[in-house]
C-alpha cells in the first residue's frame, strides 16, 4: 500500500501513456502515492475519501457537504480544468483547503478558437459554404458586400484573463481596436497589452464584436441579461468561449431573434449538451461548437501532467503552483518553495 492515497471519483478517461493515470503519474514520480478510484455519488464518495491525502477532482461536483467531510490530513483538491465551478471553493477556503486548476495549459487553443468564431461569424462562413453547396454561387458576393471591412473595427473583451489577453494579441494582428472590462484586473495591465480599459456599458455599446471570457463564478453567473444585449449595436457579433452560465441564454436568444444583435459564435451553452428544443440549434445567425475550444492533441497530456505535478508538490509538503484560493496557503502546513513570485498567492 502506498504512503499517500489520492482519491478520485470515477475511472480514468483517455490516458494512454503508461496506462490509466499514466500522465498524472509522470508528475508523481518519486512520491509514494497511488490514485484510487471511488464512487461518483456524494454519499459513496464521502465514505470512500475518509482516508484521502488529496483529492483529484473529476466526474462529480465537490459540494460543501463533500468538502466538510474530508479528513484533516487531506492537503488539497486538484483539478485538471481551467474552470473551478465543479468545486465549492468557498467551502474549501473555509476549511483551509487549497484548490488548484490548470490556468495556462490551453490558453492558445481557446484564443485561436475565439478568433475562429469571430472570423467565421463575421465573414458568414457557414452561410457562404451553404450557398455553394446549394448551387447559389452568385449569391455569395452580394451577401458579403453588406458587411464592412474587418480592419478598424472594435473588439470588446469581458474579463481580461490569460485567454482574453491572447485573443487581444491575435485581434491586433487583424487591425482591430481592442477594449476590455474587468473589475478584478488593474487597468495598467490592460494598457500594457495595448488594450483600453472601459466600463461594461462601454464594451457593449462601442464594440462590433463582444467576446465573453468571464469564469463561472457566483459573481459572473447570469451577468449578461436582456438589458445588456439591448446596449449592443444591431450589427454586433457576440462570441462566448468562456462559460455558458455567465449568459442568460433566453436573453441571448431573444436578442438574436429580434435582431438586437446580428450574429453569435458560441462554444459554450447554459446547458450542455443542449436539448433538441434549444432555439439556437436552428438559427442561421449562430455558429456553434461543442465546448471544444480547448481541444488539441496537447490537451489531455498537458493538463494531466500538470495535475500530477500539483499533487506531487502538495504531498511533498509544498505550495502548489496554481492555487485559486491562495489566502489559505499562508495558514496551511504547506511551505513556500518558489524562489521568485509565481504571480499567484499571498506573496506575489
Amino acid at each position: 500500500m502506498a504512503k499517500f492515497k489520492i482519491a478520485t471519483p470515477g475511472p480514468a478517461v483517455g490516458n494512454t501513456a503508461g496506462g490509466p493515470y499514466g500522465y498524472e503519474l509522470e508528475g508523481l514520480a518519486g512520491v509514494d502515492a497511488e490514485i484510487v478510484e471511488g464512487p461518483t455519488d456524494e454519499a459513496g464518495f464521502i465514505a470512500f475519501a475518509q482516508d484521502a491525502d488529496a483529492i483529484y477532482g473529476k466526474g462529480m461536483r465537490l459540494s460543501k457537504k463533500v468538502i466538510d467531510s474530508l479528513p484533516a490530513k487531506c492537503r488539497a483538491i486538484v483539478l485538471g480544468s481551467v474552470g473551478v465551478d465543479s468545486v465549492d471553493v468557498a467551502a474549501a477556503t473555509a476549511r483551509g483547503l487549497p484548490v488548484t486548476n490548470c490556468p495556462d495549459t490551453f490558453i492558445e487553443e481557446v484564443a485561436d478558437h475565439a478568433m475562429t468564431l469571430l472570423l467565421s461569424t463575421f465573414r458568414r462562413v457557414i452561410e457562404q459554404d451553404k450557398m455553394v453547396r446549394e448551387g447559389r454561387w452568385r449569391e455569395g458576393r452580394p451577401a458579403l458586400l453588406q458587411i464592412p471591412r474587418l480592419m478598424g473595427q472594435t473588439l470588446g473583451l469581458i474579463a481580461f484573463g490569460h485567454v482574453a489577453r491572447a485573443v487581444a494579441k491575435r485581434a491586433k494582428a487583424f487591425g482591430l481596436r481592442v477594449i476590455a472590462y474587468d473589475p478584478f484586473i488593474e487597468e495598467l495591465v490592460m494598457v500594457e497589452h495595448g488594450v483600453l480599459p472601459v466600463t461594461l456599458e462601454e464594451v457593449l455599446s462601442q464594440s462590433d464584436f463582444v467576446s465573453m471570457h468571464a469564469p463561472a463564478t457566483p459573481e459572473a453567473e447570469g451577468m449578461l441579461m436582456e438589458k445588456h444585449f439591448k446596449l449592443m449595436k444591431k450589427t454586433a457579433i457576440f462570441i462566448n468561449t468562456g462559460r455558458g452560465p455567465t449568459v442568460q441564454e433566453p436573453a441571448l436568444i431573444k436578442a438574436l431573434e429580434e435582431k438586437w444583435i446580428a450574429y453569435a459564435g458560441l462554444d459554450v451553452l447554459e446547458i450542455e449538451p443542449p436539448g433538441n428544443n434549444n432555439p439556437l440549434l436552428s438559427m442561421d445567425n449562430v455558429i456553434l461548437s461543442a465546448h471544444t475550444a480547448s481541444a488539441s492533441a496537447r490537451f489531455d497530456p498537458a493538463r494531466k501532467r500538470h495535475v500530477g505535478r500539483e499533487l506531487s508538490l502538495v504531498l511533498s509538503g509544498k505550495w502548489p503552483m496554481s492555487c485559486v484560493n491562495p489566502a489559505v496557503l499562508m495558514t496551511s502546513d504547506l511551505r513556500r518553495w518558489q524562489p521568485v513570485s509565481m504571480e499567484r498567492g499571498p506573496n506575489s
